[in-house]
C-alpha cells in the first residue's frame, strides 16, 4: 500500500528546502488527518508485514483533478479562472513559493514505490518545479491567453494558518526508486489547459455554487 500523504504536515518550515527528517508541524485538520493515516501504513509494515510505505505530495496538477470549486487546492482553480478569463487573487506580494508535480509524475512514483521492496516502511517527499504564485499566475496567463490578477493584503484569518513558502528536497525518492519527473512547469501547464479546454463541460459543473464556496479557498478568489 501506498499513502498520498501531503507536505502540509509539516507546515510552515524551519528550512528550504524541506527534507524528511523535518519536524511535522501541520497547521490545519487536513495536516493532521494525513499524518495520522501516514503512520498507520508505516506502522503496519513495521509490525504486521503488510508493505507500506508514504509519498508526501506537494501540489499536483494535470488532466482530472476537480474544478467545480476551490476547496481542494489553488492551481485548479487558477486554471479555471484563466480559462474563464477571470481576475486572480493573491494575497501578499505573491512571491510565495512552491514546488508543482505533474500528475503523470506522481502516478510514476506511486507505481515505484508500491513495486520496489525499498520503499517498504519508507517515507517519501515529492517535489517538482519551484516557482512563486506569481510567476506560476503569469505564466498561466501566457499559455491561456487570457484571465489577470491582482494582489490584496492578507486577511487575518487567512494570515494566520500561512507558511510562507515551501518547496521539497526529493533527493530520497531519486536515490532509492530512481524517480526523476519528466514534465517541466511549461509543459505540464499547457496540457492540463488543452485538457480542460476539451473536456470543460465535465467539469465546470455548478458554477453557482463553486462561486458560493469560494470564501472558504486558501487563495480567495473574485
Amino acid at each position: 500500500m501506498v499513502y498520498a500523504g501531503t507536505r502540509q504536515i509539516y507546515g510552515r518550515p524551519d528550512r528550504l528546502p524541506v527534507d524528511e527528517d523535518h519536524p511535522v508541524r501541520p497547521t490545519d485538520v487536513n495536516g493532521i488527518n494525513k499524518m495520522a493515516g501516514e503512520w498507520y501504513h508505516i506502522l503496519y509494515n513495521n509490525v504486521y508485514g503488510i508493505r507500506g510505505s508514504s509519498l508526501r505530495l506537494t501540489n499536483t496538477y494535470g488532466p482530472g483533478q476537480l474544478m467545480r470549486h476551490n476547496r481542494q487546492g489553488f492551481i485548479g482553480w487558477f486554471i479555471r479562472q484563466v480559462l474563464d478569463g477571470d481576475e486572480i487573487t493573491l494575497f501578499g506580494d505573491g512571491e510565495q513559493v512552491r514546488d508543482l508535480t505533474y500528475v503523470d509524475d506522481v502516478v510514476e512514483a506511486f507505481l515505484l514505490a508500491g513495486s520496489n521492496p525499498a520503499a517498504d516502511g519508507q517515507i517519501f517527499n515529492l517535489g517538482g518545479d519551484r516557482t512563486s504564485l506569481r510567476a506560476l499566475v503569469e505564466l498561466l496567463i501566457e499559455l491561456a491567453g487570457s484571465g489577470s490578477y491582482r494582489l490584496v493584503p492578507f486577511p487575518p484569518e487567512k494570515k494566520a494558518i500561512d507558511i510562507g513558502s515551501f518547496y521539497a528536497d526529493d533527493a530520497k525518492i531519486r536515490a532509492a526508486l530512481g524517480w526523476q519527473p519528466k514534465y517541466d512547469l511549461r509543459e505540464g501547464l499547457a496540457r492540463t489547459l488543452r485538457f480542460y479546454r476539451d473536456h470543460r463541460p465535465e467539469y465546470w459543473g455548478d458554477e453557482e455554487a463553486g462561486d458560493a464556496l469560494s470564501a472558504l479557498a486558501p487563495f480567495r478568489t473574485s
